[in-house]
C-alpha cells in the first residue's frame, strides 16, 4: 500500500502541515516546527523543494518583482523572496529523517528536475505539484513517472487545464492522484474560497479531491470537509511574527483545533441519512412526553386534564392519542403516577356509572 492510499484510508481526513518558508532560514526552528506538528493529530508534514535560481533570474526589472501593495510581499523581488523562503536541499535529509521520526509523513513539492532527483533519493513517497506548476506538463511528466502518487493544486486552474495536468500524469505512470480545491492568494479570503468546487472537480475527473487553504483559521477546511474533502493543507509556523509565510499560517495549537474539528466534520457527514431514534439517543426517548394519570381515579371517572397530561418520560400512550381518550372512562382504579394504557379505559361511549355504582366498584 502506497503512502497514500495509507493516509486516504477514509476514517479520518488526511491533515498535511506545509512548512514552506517558516523556518525563517534555521534548521534548528525547522525541526522545532517538525515536533509541533507531531503533537497535533496532522499525518504529514510538507516541504518545497527548490533554489532561487531554478524559480527565476536574479533581476530587478518589473516583470521579477511582486506588485506594489500586496499586503504581505509588496515591492519584493522575486529571486530575493525565493532565496529566504527556500528550504536548502542540504538540510532534506534530516527533515525527513525527523519528520519519519516522529511518526510523519513527509513529502514535497518539487520544483525542477534537481529537486526531483534530491526527493528520490529520500525516498519520498508522494509528490505535490504547486497552483502555479500546475501547467508545467514536463515537470508533471517527470514526477508522475517516478510512480508515485501526486496530489495536484488547482489554484488558478481552468477545468481543461487540470484535465491536461491529469492527462500528462496517467499517461507518464503516476501512483495514485488527488486534486485540491485551491484560492492561490496569500492569504486568501474565505469567500473566494468557492468550495463548490470540490464536488465539481470530483464529479469532472473521477479522483479524490481535498483542499489546500491559504485562508486565516480553521472554519473553510472544516466546511470542505463537511462538503466531501479528503485532505487539507494547510500551512505552519511557530510564531506569526516572522517567516515569509507567517501571516497566514496556523499555530501549532490552531492546528490540533483543525485536525479535532475536521475530524468531528468527517465523521459528522459520513453516514447517510437515518430519522428516528439513533444510536446514543435511546436515553433521551426515554424522556418523550406520554400520558400520565395525575391523580387517583376510580371506575367510571372520565379522562381529562384534571387527571391525565402529557409529561415527561415515556410509559404511557402517545400524547398523538389525546383525542382519542379524553372522555372516555376509566374502566378499572388507577394511581396517581401511572402511565396511561389502553387496557384501564372503557370503551367509548360507555355510559358513566352513577355513584352508587361507582362506589359499589371502588377499591
Amino acid at each position: 500500500m502506497s503512502d497514500l492510499a495509507a493516509l486516504l484510508d477514509g476514517t479520518t481526513p488526511w491533515v498535511v502541515a506545509e512548512l514552506s518558508g517558516n523556518h525563517d532560514g534555521s534548521l534548528d526552528r525547522a525541526l522545532a516546527t517538525i515536533d509541533a506538528i507531531a503533537a497535533t493529530g496532522a499525518q504529514s508534514v510538507k516541504f518545497q523543494t527548490y533554489r532561487a535560481e531554478s524559480m527565476t533570474l536574479d533581476s530587478d526589472a518589473p516583470p521579477f518583482r511582486i506588485r506594489e501593495g500586496h499586503e504581505l510581499w509588496g515591492g519584493r523581488g522575486l529571486f530575493d523572496l525565493y532565496r529566504q523562503a527556500g528550504t536548502p536541499y542540504e538540510w532534506h535529509e534530516q527533515l525527513f529523517a525527523h519528520a519519519r521520526g516522529r511518526g510523519l509523513v513527509p513529502f514535497s513539492s518539487p520544483f525542477d528536475g534537481t529537486a526531483l532527483e534530491l526527493l528520490e533519493s529520500l525516498d519520498c513517497g508522494i509528490y505535490k505539484i504547486a497552483s502555479a506548476e500546475l501547467v508545467d506538463l514536463p515537470l508533471i511528466r517527470a514526477a508522475a513517472s517516478t510512480g508515485k502518487p501526486l496530489v495536484l493544486s488547482t489554484g488558478m486552474a481552468t477545468l481543461a487545464e487540470v484535465e491536461a495536468a491529469l492527462s500528462a500524469a496517467r499517461g507518464a505512470g503516476s501512483g495514485e492522484l488527488v486534486l485540491l480545491s485551491c484560492t492561490a492568494a496569500y492569504p486568501a479570503d474565505p469567500a473566494g474560497s468557492h468550495l463548490a468546487n470540490i464536488a465539481v472537480l470530483r464529479q469532472a475527473f473521477g479522483v479524490p479531491v481535498g483542499i489546500s487553504d491559504h485562508t486565516p483559521g480553521i472554519g473553510v477546511p472544516v466546511a470542505a470537509v463537511a462538503l466531501g474533502a479528503v485532505a487539507v493543507e494547510k500551512h505552519v509556523t511557530l510564531d506569526r511574527s516572522g517567516g515569509v509565510d507567517a501571516a497566514f499560517s496556523l499555530l501549532p495549537e490552531e492546528l490540533s483545533a483543525l485536525v479535532r474539528e475536521c475530524t468531528a466534520a468527517r465523521a459528522a457527514t459520513a453516514s447517510g441519512p437515518r430519522f428516528g431514534v439513533r444510536p446514543g439517543e435511546e436515553d433521551t426517548a426515554r424522556l418523550r412526553r406520554s400520558l400520565w394519570v395525575v391523580e387517583d381515579v376510580r371506575p367510571g371517572d372520565v379522562v381529562g386534564p384534571h387527571n391525565v397530561r402529557a409529561l415527561r418520560p415515556g410509559g404511557g400512550l402517545a400524547p398523538a392519542h389525546w383525542d382519542d381518550v379524553v372522555g372516555r372512562p376509566f374502566a378499572r382504579p388507577v394511581g396517581r403516577g401511572q402511565p396511561l394504557a389502553w387496557d384501564v379505559l372503557g370503551a367509548p361511549g360507555t355510559d358513566r356509572p352513577d355513584r352508587a355504582d361507582r362506589a359499589d366498584t371502588a377499591p
